[in-house]
């Protein structure tokens, strides 16, 4: 190999999650689509093509539990009858918890990812307890497998984001510039958990927390590891694009009838834009929770523009 090439390829590996990292799935098809891109003809077109497709695919790869979730209500709203033995709420429960027994056990999540999942599920359960008992939002009465008003596979659906946050971590290999002490965004976090309680009871912080969120990451860039190059992106930005997605997937999950919004009880109607606020304010927590699993890495020198 020519010392020009053997360099360049020596700082590809390096920016790169190491393999151990991987799952035994994503290690085979890792070295699979290496060998099929590395192969393809060189022109800036195509690069750009390969980049998009790459990051594409691992964006879906990333949100697969809660992709499946998503699927699973949605079919259980047009298909599963009313009058079934088990509970469509208790019937959700079962699947998600098969959907989990199954990405473990094939070992397309790895038990550290697993930790943290299991983290948002009761972060997410002592939220809905709360927030279903002060009328924020109401279940379907039916099934047992539950808590108070609260059926079990709402945790999941938290679940789904922490699998989400903790996936494109490592498969983007996500590093970055000028991120905030921990310890700051430890406290930041829990006051904006604490303003989803008080906030009922109490002066709503949230406008006040948002511009916190803003001014502590302002100077934060996230590097994205895609195939062969790196995306910069303000962290910002980043979590206001997911907060979006997740904004879309609840419309999907509220018209399937998995919760529904005082305003939606009697007719469904799309969720308000202003809960795009809370879904932004949630991402911190998740972020800071993942961030304390991972710990936040700078780029590396040879991948700095």
């Amino acid at each position: 190999m020519p010392a020009g090439r053997s360099a360049r390829v020596g700082r590809e590996r390096r920016g790169r999650v190491t393999d151990r990292e991987f799952t035994a799935v994503e290690r085979r098809i890792d070295a699979w689509a290496h060998g099929v891109l590395d192969r393809a003809p060189a022109s800036r077109a195509r690069a750009f093509l390969i980049e998009f497709v790459v990051f594409t695919l691992k964006q879906a790869w990333a949100c697969i539990f809660g992709a499946v979730l998503l699927v699973i209500i949605v079919t259980a709203r047009l298909v599963y009858p009313d009058e079934a033995f088990i509970a469509r709420n208790d019937a959700l429960t079962i699947a998600a918890i098969v959907v989990q027994i199954v990405m473990v056990a094939a070992r397309l999540e790895t038990l550290r990812e697993l930790r943290v999942i299991v983290m948002f599920h009761i972060v997410g359960t002592i939220m809905e307890l709360f927030k279903t008992d002060v009328g924020s939002w109401v279940y379907d009465a039916d099934g047992i497998l539950r808590i108070a008003g609260v059926p079990l596979f709402s945790g999941f659906m938290y679940a789904a984001v922490g699998s989400y946050m903790v996936r494109v971590f490592r498969l983007f290999d996500l590093r970055f510039d000028r991120y905030p002490r921990r310890w700051l965004t430890g406290i930041l976090a829990a006051a904006i958990y604490l303003n989803f309680f008080t906030h009922h009871y109490w002066w709503d912080a949230r406008w006040v927390l948002l511009a916190l969120v803003v001014l502590l990451w302002a100077r934060c860039v996230m590097h994205a590891r895609i195939f062969r190059v790196r995306l910069r992106i303000p962290v910002v930005l980043a979590f206001a694009g997911v907060a979006l997605f997740i904004w879309i997937a609840e419309n999907i999950a509220t018209w399937a009838g998995a919760w529904a919004y005082p305003d939606q009880v009697d007719v469904w109607q799309p969720v308000s834009a202003t809960k795009l606020v809370s879904w932004f304010l949630l991402m911190i927590i998740s972020v800071v929770l993942v961030a304390w699993v991972y710990k936040p890495r700078p780029p590396d020198a040879v991948n700095r523009p």
